[in-house]
């Protein structure tokens, strides 16, 4: 009997971490179909191929408009796999809106572009704190990650933080006032004919309000 408590007492922390390692992330594709997704403009831009988002075409833009929370995020953490392929342009946003045409109005641009010509990097929260340095390379698979509580916006590439942001009560920066963190859906941007672009997993884990 002793023996037999002792075992159990020994599992207990290995049992924990298993069930708290992914705790809370909830996948926003399936890995099949868009669904939960819409594109704007252009909907060939986006095709489902061997278990992953292609993006290649014309501009659009791929949003988030399925069942969790709404479409509408506050306070999150968002993990995407990427892979870029040369001269490549992409774009994760957050906090932004349906827009039938056009580059989105609302919210922020995390940048995807490890080669195109435009020198604003991947990772850089796009107009508002940039990144010039390259952090991933093309034609392969790394992790963007990106963190927003209340008004501090935290963006990594493979658990290397890239930007650290705090927007101030008077922010004005970036294209329009749209530029603000407040509350919104995801989008994934289809730039030009010539970017090729993968994603093959988008994770959010909503976090409560401080």
């Amino acid at each position: 009997m002793k023996r037999i408590l002792l075992l159990a007492l020994a599992l207990v922390p290995i049992v924990a971490f298993s069930a708290d390692k992914d705790d809370g992330w909830i996948s926003l594709f399936d890995g099949k179909s868009l669904d939960g997704w819409k594109a704007n403009e252009n909907t060939d831009t986006f095709k489902i191929v061997d278990g992953k988002i292609v993006v290649l075409g014309p501009r659009s833009h791929l949003f988030y408009v399925g069942p969790v929370q709404n479409h509408n995020f506050k306070n999150f953490e968002l993990k995407v796999e990427i892979m870029t392929f040369p001269k490549a342009n992409s774009g994760v946003y957050f906090h932004t809106e349906w827009l039938d045409m056009g580059f989105p109005r609302k919210g922020h641009e995390v940048q995807v572009n490890n080669s195109h010509t435009d020198p604003k990097r991947t990772a850089g929260l796009y107009g508002v704190k940039d990144n010039y340095d390259v952090v991933a390379k093309d034609n392969e698979w790394f992790t963007m990650h990106i963190i927003v509580q209340g008004k501090h916006v935290i963006t990594k590439v493979n658990d290397k933080v890239v930007v650290d942001y705090i927007e101030p009560d008077d922010a004005s920066q970036g294209r329009g006032s749209g530029k603000r963190v407040s509350n919104g859906a995801f989008a994934l941007q289809g730039h030009d004919p010539g970017s090729q672009i993968h994603y093959k997993s988008v994770r959010v884990k909503p976090l409560p309000d401080k």
